[in-house]
């Protein structure tokens, strides 16, 4: 058994290691000959269909050397707030920490938590506060950041949050079902969150 076993694990490792990065696989998307051939013999009177890929726009290419700017974009569901600006670096807050990004860090996908998305251009630092969301990192040195809510810092009204804080702690601490104590605990959180925002 365990003979079989030891087999079968330096197959699967052996797959994994000949299996292509995404940044190797071609830009273009690539037809499958046989497929169409195949399909025009049984139904010639009809196109073949397509892919998701035939509708997507092609990957850019990975630069050979790295660039000098990260470009972002900080989108929102009713707004844009950057779009292809180009920036020094931005520092997100991901689930596992801050994350600074830099032009040609590693494609990356991290959740965000509730806290501060830095932008450095230069010397000056523009920074919002984040309810949660996604950030994309991209070979090219593309930077997809996506939030379900945001503000400038300078926006939030510190005593607005102090109270929003001491409202969702007595509501924890009153909560008597599961769901009460989440919505209360998560209450807790973004406020916690806008606090070190404002004071840090």
């Amino acid at each position: 058994m365990f003979r079989q076993a030891s087999r079968l694990l330096a197959r699967t490792a052996a797959s994994r290691r000949s299996r292509a990065f995404s940044s190797d696989v071609p830009a273009t998307p690539a037809q499958d000959s046989n497929f169409i051939e195949s399909w025009t013999k049984v139904i010639p009177n009809l196109d073949p269909p397509k892919t998701p890929s035939s509708f997507m726009t092609p990957r850019p290419a990975t630069p050979s050397s790295i660039p000098s700017k990260l470009t972002v974009n900080f989108v929102l569901p009713y707004a844009s707030e950057l779009s292809g600006k180009e920036v020094d670096m931005v520092i997100v807050p991901a689930t596992t920490g801050q994350m600074g990004v830099l032009p040609g860090h590693v494609p990356t996908i991290a959740e965000l938590k509730p806290g501060i998305l830095s932008v450095h251009e230069g010397n000056d630092v523009t920074k919002y506060f984040l309810s949660s969301g996604f950030a994309l990192i991209h070979a090219n040195s593309v930077a997809d950041i996506i939030a379900i809510e945001a503000v400038p810092v300078d926006h939030l009204d510190p005593a607005l949050v102090q109270k929003g804080l001491a409202d969702f702690t007595q509501k924890l601490s009153s909560a008597s079902t599961d769901l009460e104590k989440a919505e209360a605990q998560i209450g807790v959180d973004v406020h916690s969150a806008m606090n070190s925002a404002i004071t840090g």
